[in-house]
């Protein structure tokens, strides 16, 4: 609500169908989700009949926290791309990675690549095609600063400082996520 807009859910996680795709974005709201019971097991309910398991950005973190990434290939935002190991999956630096039913994408423009990637799984890849069109996604960055491996050097340690606090917390957060884990 910082931002001005509000999400208000219009059906609980009680009276929730089964759901075809589950989607966990990443963001903000992250940490205190890898540690509220009633949403990992929403999450694992849910997953043991959807056709996709998907999360964009650190929403990983979630679907690692509820144990659905066990060894399973995944993927990240750059920064907290050493936290996916500890909760179990196979940490894979692609801006998409699939493993089977499991599709996550990496930071937040990867999300772009993702939604395609998943539109042509749900339909095919001529409806992605269309929409990556008349979303005119042709991605022409004006620097290449865009990944830890091609940003300047100065650029990646302000960007690291800027993410330490997160990091750090979200380290402790997937510490204890990790140490449930492995009493199941």
């Amino acid at each position: 609500a910082s931002t001005g807009l509000l999400l208000k859910p219009t059906i609980t996680f009680d009276d929730c169908p089964a759901l075809d795709v589950i989607c966990v974005p990443g963001g903000g709201g992250v940490g205190p989700l890898m540690e509220d019971e009633q949403t990992l097991d929403f999450l694992k309910t849910q997953a043991a009949n959807a056709r996709y398991i998907t999360s964009v950005c650190t929403g990983s973190l979630v679907l690692g926290a509820a144990g659905l990434l066990k060894g399973k290939r995944a993927t990240t935002h750059w920064a907290y791309h050493e936290l996916l190991k500890p909760l179990g999956a196979i940490a894979v630096k692609d801006r998409v990675v699939r493993d089977g039913n499991l599709l996550t994408g990496g930071g937040i423009t990867a999300g772009i690549d993702f939604a395609l990637t998943l539109a042509a799984e749900l339909f095919d890849q001529a409806t992605a095609e269309l929409v990556q069109l008349q979303l005119e996604y042709a991605p022409a960055p004006p620097f290449s600063a865009g990944s830890p491996e091609t940003a300047p050097a100065s650029v990646l340690v302000e960007a690291r400082q800027r993410a330490a606090s997160s990091l750090k917390l979200r380290a402790e957060i997937t510490e204890r996520a990790a140490a449930k884990l492995d009493q199941q």
